[in-house]
C-alpha cells in the first residue's frame, strides 16, 4: 500500500436488506456493495475496513469505515460519487483523507449501539421497520435497575451465540441505560467491544424483566452462571442501530456527527 492514501468514510444505512456489513458468499453485504461500486469510481479493487461487523437486518447511523486507494480523486469527488450510485439505503455522510496511521477497526477505542422499543398495544406504521412492536407494558424502571448490572467488566459467557469463533467473551461496558419518547424505548449501551448478537440477546433478557417474566437481579445471576440457556430470546434485528464509534480525539469526528446521530430520522 506503499504511496496509497488513506481515505476515512462516516456511512450511514438501513440493513433491511442486507446481510450485515461483512463480505460473505451468496449474501449481498454492505462492504460488497461499497467495494463494488468504489471499483466503478476509481477502477481499481479496494478492501473497505469497517469499524464494525453490524449483523443481518441491523442498520448503521454512523458506521466508521477506511480505504486505501491509489486514485488521485479529492475525497469529497468520492463521496459525491459513491452517493451518486450506491442504493438510495446507503449513504456516505462524509469522506476524508485522513494520515496512514487511521484505521476504522483498530483505532476505534469504543462503539455506542442503541435499540429501539415501540411498546404500545397499536403498532406504529412509522416504527415497524425499525423497532420491536411490544404491545404490552413493560416496567421501564425495572429494565433501567437491571442495566445498572452491566456496567464494568463481565464475562458475557451467557450470550456468546452459537459458532461464535471469539477467543474471549469478556467484555468492558463504559456505559448504558434506558431513555423513553412517549411508547419509544430505546437501549444505549457503550462499550470497548461487543460479542455477535449480544446486544439484541441483552434487550431479549431485558424485556423479560420488564414483562415480569424474570426478577430485576435475573441479569446480575445470568452475567455469573453464564448459562445461555437462560437468557432471554435475542431480539430481532430491525430494532438494532449503530449510532458511534468512539476514536482519539486527535480522529474525532466533532460534536456535529457524534452528538446528535438522530438528527433527520422518523420519530424522533
Amino acid at each position: 500500500m506503499q504511496g496509497k492514501r488513506n481515505i476515512r468514510l462516516l456511512i450511514r444505512y438501513e440493513g433491511g436488506a442486507y446481510h450485515g456489513w461483512q463480505i460473505q458468499p451468496g449474501a449481498l453485504t454492505i462492504q460488497e456493495v461499497l467495494e463494488e461500486t468504489l471499483s466503478r469510481i476509481t477502477q481499481e479493487r479496494t478492501r473497505i475496513i469497517g469499524a464494525g461487523r453490524t449483523d443481518a437486518g441491523v442498520h448503521a447511523l454512523a458506521q466508521v469505515a477506511n480505504l486505501h486507494t491509489g486514485s488521485s480523486l479529492p475525497a469529497r469527488t468520492i463521496q459525491r460519487a459513491l452517493n451518486a450510485l450506491l442504493p438510495h439505503d446507503i449513504r456516505v455522510l462524509m469522506a476524508e483523507e485522513i494520515d496512514r496511521a487511521f484505521h476504522a477497526r483498530f483505532s476505534a477505542l469504543a462503539k455506542r449501539y442503541e435499540y429501539r422499543i415501540w411498546n404500545h398495544p397499536v403498532e406504529s406504521p412509522f416504527q415497524r421497520r425499525y423497532s420491536w412492536w411490544i404491545p404490552r407494558p413493560l416496567d421501564l424502571e425495572a429494565m433501567r435497575m437491571a442495566a445498572q448490572s452491566l456496567l464494568g467488566e463481565h464475562d458475557f459467557l451467557a450470550f456468546k451465540a452459537s459458532g461464535s469463533d471469539a477467543k474471549s467473551t469478556v467484555r468492558s461496558i463504559l456505559g448504558c441505560g434506558w431513555e423513553a419518547w412517549g411508547p419509544l424505548l430505546v437501549f444505549w449501551i457503550e462499550a470497548t467491544g461487543f460479542l455477535r448478537y449480544m446486544v439484541r440477546g441483552l434487550v431479549g433478557t431485558l424485556v423479560e424483566i420488564g414483562l415480569g417474566k424474570k426478577e430485576t437481579d435475573h441479569l446480575e445471576k445470568l452475567l455469573v452462571s453464564g448459562e445461555r440457556s437462560l437468557s432471554g430470546p435475542t431480539a430481532p434485528a430491525r430494532g438494532l442501530f449503530l449510532t458511534r464509534v468512539v476514536y482519539p480525539q486527535k480522529w474525532s469526528f466533532g460534536k456535529q456527527w457524534e452528538e446528535h446521530p438522530w438528527r433527520g430520522f422518523p420519530g424522533i
